[in-house]
């Protein structure tokens, strides 16, 4: 059985102070955390080194973003896979769909950012998914397996041993609007299924996440189901209370 794992994507949120209280009160209300559930805070860059002190020691983890996909040099702005490394983050989100929609991130600049967190010793947590017009058109598996299919194509399927997938339908996040636990669970399924077709083994262990809208009240519904394994979560992991009961409904179910 796949382990749970509850991952706050911060954004551009917050500051020093306002960041190192909402870690200290996730750690203090969660402490060790059930065993088959893991915490990770992705908080933005200039609060990573000071918040992976407060994290140091503790069942949860740091991750970053977002990830330039050049290793060094004249990228004046970016950041590169070995200096989040240096700071302590254990993940990277690469391909977030505000990334693909605002800031250019194709596919292939996508699958150069994997294979970055990939080679510096971190794990990749991909995201993928579509739009309200693709999801009209019938295209969201479409959609979902060409962004699948330039990792895929750049890395192989072996790199997904480590890393983990994250199913955020563009029309949930944000938007209050949620996929019903039975849509999200198909595509789920859909995406568990293309890695199967490459690697059975490889499938089965590797964790997809849910991503768009997720709430303590909804959480449970949506873990329930075979192939969600967590959450990427947005607005609540930006309130500890909020945070700490979507992860509490996610121990309820082991």
């Amino acid at each position: 059985m796949r382990d749970y794992l509850v991952a706050g994507n911060w954004k551009m949120n917050g500051n020093a102070a306002a960041n190192a209280e909402l870690t200290r009160a996730i750690l203090a209300r969660w402490g060790g955390g059930p065993a088959p559930v893991r915490l990770l805070i992705c908080p933005p860059y200039p609060y990573l080194r000071e918040l992976g002190k407060v994290l140091a020691g503790s069942s949860v983890a740091l991750g970053a973003q977002n990830v330039s996909q050049h290793a060094s040099g004249a990228y004046t702005g970016e950041v590169s896979a070995t200096m989040l490394k240096d700071v302590g983050c254990e993940f990277v989100i690469v391909g977030h769909s505000e990334r693909r929609a605002m800031m250019g991130d194709t596919s292939h600049i996508v699958a150069e950012k994997f294979a970055a967190v990939l080679g510096a010793g971190m794990r990749p947590i991909l995201c993928v998914g579509e739009t309200l017009e693709e999801r009209e058109g019938k295209r969201t598996e479409a959609v979902i397996d060409e962004q699948l299919a330039a990792v895929l194509k750049r890395t192989g399927v072996q790199a997904f041993a480590t890393a983990v997938i994250a199913y955020e339908p563009v029309w949930a996040i944000g938007t209050g609007r949620t996929a019903s636990p039975q849509q999200a669970q198909d595509v789920h399924e859909h995406i568990r299924s293309r890695l199967k077709a490459l690697s059975a083994e490889i499938a089965d262990s590797m964790q997809i996440l849910y991503g768009g809208s997720v709430k303590g009240d909804n959480a449970a519904g949506l873990f329930a189901k075979p192939d969600i394994d967590g959450g990427l979560i947005g607005g609540a992991s930006l309130k500890a209370d909020d945070f700490l009961a979507i992860a509490a409904a996610a121990a309820s179910l082991n």
